[in-house]
């Protein structure tokens, strides 16, 4: 039977980007805390899994659906910029370069890790495609393997529509992720997208 401290490193380990060594030190550190504060981060962890939902349009982690960029008059909602995860939502925002609307892809195609088309919210952006107009459409995907295999299908998907397809343009380094970028980077790439042959 796995003792407490066990389960804790277990939970902490299940994280992105938290390995076993880790996860042991988060646990120990929880030990080490007043108990106030085991309590703070079990309540925050309860209310961020009660009080968020995805944003029906966007599919953005949000309080309120839809979320407070999707029904922002000032952007421009003939843009939709497609990225891999929430996280780089605010990346791109911190870089000021781009004013449209996102849709979210909650993941890339990865073949080895069993993660295939229907995997990725790929229905929705199709039915936003359907619904409105939509001038063009920005495939901010990380420039890595399943990135770039992730924006050439999406760019395939959507060759039907009547719209604009652009890539963000390189100054990313390659195996580099969009969260990561540095605002001015960004913003280069951002005003540098390029047309999909």
């Amino acid at each position: 039977m796995p003792t407490p401290i066990d389960q804790l490193a277990h939970a902490f380990a299940k994280l992105p980007g938290i390995g076993q060594k880790t996860a042991l030190r988060l646990a120990f550190y929880v030990i080490r805390s007043e108990a106030a504060y085991a309590h703070e981060l079990a309540q925050a962890l309860l209310r961020v899994k009660e009080a968020m939902q995805l944003c029906s349009i966007c599919l953005a982690p949000s309080p309120q659906s839809p979320c407070a960029l999707c029904l922002d008059p000032r952007r421009d909602h003939e843009r939709i910029c497609v990225v891999e995860e929430p996280a780089d939502v605010g990346a791109i925002e911190r870089s000021g370069a781009y004013r449209g609307l996102y849709h979210i892809l909650h993941g890339v195609l990865s073949p080895l890790d069993g993660i295939a088309p229907e995997d990725l919210r790929l229905g929705e952006l199709l039915t936003r495609l359907r619904a409105g107009p939509v001038a063009e459409v920005i495939l901010a995907m990380n420039p890595t393997v399943e990135g770039d295999a992730t924006a050439t299908y999406v760019a395939q998907l959507l060759r039907p529509f009547n719209c604009r397809l652009t890539r963000i343009a390189s100054g990313i380094p390659l195996g580099a992720e969009v969260e990561y970028i540095d605002p001015q980077t960004l913003a280069v790439a951002l005003n540098d997208r390029r047309a999909i042959a």
